[in-house]
């Protein structure tokens, strides 16, 4: 079990009662000694278990099955925070088919944190898959069907992206400067390959970026994204939205269109960064992972299509039937994104 070590440290503490796991397990993270914080998860070894065994289980035929930790908690870290890494043993009653795991960690009555997601891969007796649970869902049997864990991590990817705002605004960015209706397709498929390819070799643990890098240029691909069509008002004032060119094949982009995709296609390989890296999957290739991953990536695609198909046509009939209503409007969402990518890019520079 991979658990956010100064969550887990807290908790735990809070739930046993023992303030000496607080205290050494605080001043190790505030000091970002990796080896003192093994030793406080060492030296309080009974209240960490009994928090993640009370909270974490698994069961046959209704029995449960044993939890035994299996050598020390040692410290790994994700996107710069430190997290505790348990092995744990559970030995149940009887071999069967089905087991039934239920996770409750962390939960929301803790006050520490909301909205906990717990993240599970199993091969148990020849059953392999994976599964997300919260609290509306926190359990799941290795015997259920395929479609009903598909459906769990379409709607983790739905909600991922319903609740990351830096997304949504890179979403509406490129809403607000694409001319044309091929243009945002064209821009939303661009974007949607470059983060597919990312989020999943990252998320299987193929590619490897700090987020310390990836979150700044998250942030500032949206500022970017979002000036490039404040330029484009500038430059060209009311004919910012017509093509500069003819365009040709299939496409019909022009070259700023070209360009534009391209970046946006650049921009979309960080952004599969950020979510493989929000979700906190690090594992090595597997089939199971990898099919329950698509399917997040799909709950994500979902959402995202049914922004723009809400949105761009309510522009596209603003800019037909009062252009320079239209102008205003794409410039005044472009302005207020890229202020606010600009900020977040700040922010996340200067890490506060």
């Amino acid at each position: 079990m991979e658990l956010e070590y100064d969550l887990l440290v807290v908790s735990a503490a809070d739930a046993g009662d023992d303030d000496p796991l607080f205290q050494a397990g605080t001043a190790a993270f505030e000091a970002g000694d990796t080896a003192a914080q093994a030793a406080a998860l060492k030296g309080h070894a009974s209240a960490v278990l009994g928090y993640v065994s009370d909270r974490f289980s698994v069961r046959s035929r209704g029995a449960a099955c044993r939890p035994t930790q299996v050598g020390d908690a040692t410290i790994g870290e994700r996107e710069g925070v430190p997290y505790a890494d348990l092995l744990l043993d559970w030995t149940c009653p009887e071999p069967v088919d089905e087991h039934v795991v239920r996770s409750g960690l962390f939960p929301d009555g803790e006050g520490y944190v909301k909205g906990t997601k717990t993240i599970v891969t199993y091969e148990i007796d020849g059953r392999s898959g994976s599964a997300a649970l919260d609290a509306a869902n926190s359990s799941f049997s290795t015997a259920q069907a395929w479609y009903q864990r598909f459906g769990e991590f379409f709607l983790l990817g739905a909600e991922h992206l319903l609740t990351g705002i830096d997304h949504i605004l890179f979403l509406l960015a490129l809403i607000a400067g694409s001319r044309r209706l091929r243009e945002i397709v064209l821009a939303a498929t661009s974007f949607t390959l470059a983060h597919s390819v990312t989020f999943m070799l990252a998320a299987l643990g193929l590619v490897e970026v700090p987020g310390v890098i990836v979150e700044p240029i998250i942030a500032l691909s949206i500022a970017v994204v979002a000036g490039w069509h404040l330029w484009g008002i500038w430059r060209r004032g009311e004919h910012a939205a017509d093509l500069e060119t003819a365009g040709r094949g299939h496409f019909s982009l022009d070259r700023a269109g070209w360009i534009r995709l391209g970046v946006v296609f650049c921009f979309g390989l960080v952004h599969g960064l950020g979510f493989a890296g929000a979700l906190g999957i690090d594992e090595a290739w597997s089939w199971t992972l990898l099919w329950s991953l698509l399917v997040f990536n799909v709950g994500i695609e979902a959402v995202q299509l049914t922004i723009i198909a809400a949105v761009f046509p309510l522009l596209f009939v603003l800019r037909r039937r009062a252009p320079k209503a239209g102008l205003w409007a794409t410039g005044a969402v472009s302005a207020a994104v890229s202020i606010m990518g600009l900020i977040w890019f700040v922010q996340r520079i200067s890490g506060s």
